[in-house]
């Protein structure tokens, strides 16, 4: 039997569980109708290098239309929303993005958590984006309203030389960075303040208040990694404060400038923003982790 196409999709009222939907030879699982849906929590990691962010959009390949497309695959064609954690930009990576999809009942029984994953990631090939857990919610559960926390790491190569390993995975800086300073004038930034200095003008967002429960700066041997936590980010928040505090580093900022520019509340007043290959999403947390066995 062909597997079924998107074009075929409307015609056919049956929904097709495309392969790999169990060991070799089995024949994929027809079901007749439109059943109701079972949400499902996937984690997931991706090279956001060659994609357009993680939001479908008019031009270029997004992470969410592979998924979306992985993911119809296993319903004859049907279209599934997925709805991500966190709407990474273009060019960001992620190791811990989270996000939730509906399945119709009749896919998801004989799913178990490991069977969607692999047959996901089957369907993603040759896309850089790989499931690493799914697991089964409550309808009401949502992967961006849900969270109560999230953590990003960027980090900077810091040498002379150009990377060739971690190419579009770090932003290279050639001169030396003082990692303490960087650290010490992060600190300003803890808390609850108003963000606006490190917030993209195009920010959506209704309120520039935010709390930022972390940002450690570090250094190991070349590479200084910026540590971020909080309940959520303005766009673009922790680039511009990547760039701000690189500003430090290089002996060009003090730490009572950066202060200085938090409380301008003016974009202008802050440093640049860092280019998006340094920054990865590393994790997402919720009151009670979906994903523990």
């Amino acid at each position: 039997m062909r597997k079924r196409s998107c074009a075929d999709a409307g015609s056919r009222p049956a929904i097709v569980l495309a392969e790999p939907s169990g060991p070799a030879g089995d024949p994929p699982v027809r079901f007749e109708g439109t059943p109701p849906s079972q949400r499902w929590a996937i984690r997931l990691e991706y090279d956001g290098t060659l994609f357009v962010g993680w939001q479908r959009q008019a031009d270029g390949v997004s992470v969410q239309s592979v998924l979306e497309e992985a993911a119809a695959r296993l319903t004859g064609g049907r279209p599934v929303a997925v709805v991500a954690a966190g709407r990474t930009d273009a060019g960001v990576h992620a190791a811990g993005q989270v996000a939730n999809l509906d399945l119709p009942h009749g896919v998801s029984s004989h799913l178990s958590p490991a069977r969607l994953r692999d047959a996901l990631n089957f369907h993603l090939k040759p896309n850089p984006v790989v499931v690493i857990r799914a697991a089964r919610v409550d309808a009401a559960w949502n992967a961006r309203f849900s969270a109560i926390g999230r953590s990003y790491r960027y980090r900077i190569l810091n040498r002379l030389a150009r990377p060739a390993l971690s190419v579009n995975q770090v932003w290279h800086v050639k001169p030396p960075l003082d990692a303490r300073a960087m650290h010490a004038a992060a600190q300003h930034l803890v808390g609850r303040h108003d963000f606006t200095s490190f917030r993209a003008t195009s920010c959506q967002a209704r309120s520039p208040l935010r709390t930022l429960d972390r940002l450690d700066v570090s250094r190991d041997g070349e590479v200084v990694t910026i540590a971020a936590e909080a309940r959520s980010f303005l766009h673009h928040q922790v680039r511009n404060m990547a760039g701000t505090l690189r500003l430090v580093g290089e002996g060009r900022w003090s730490a009572d400038a950066v202060a200085t520019a938090l409380l301008a509340r003016d974009r202008a007043s802050a440093g640049p923003t860092a280019p998006p290959g340094g920054l990865c999403l590393v994790a997402v947390t919720y009151p009670e982790d979906p994903f523990e066995d």
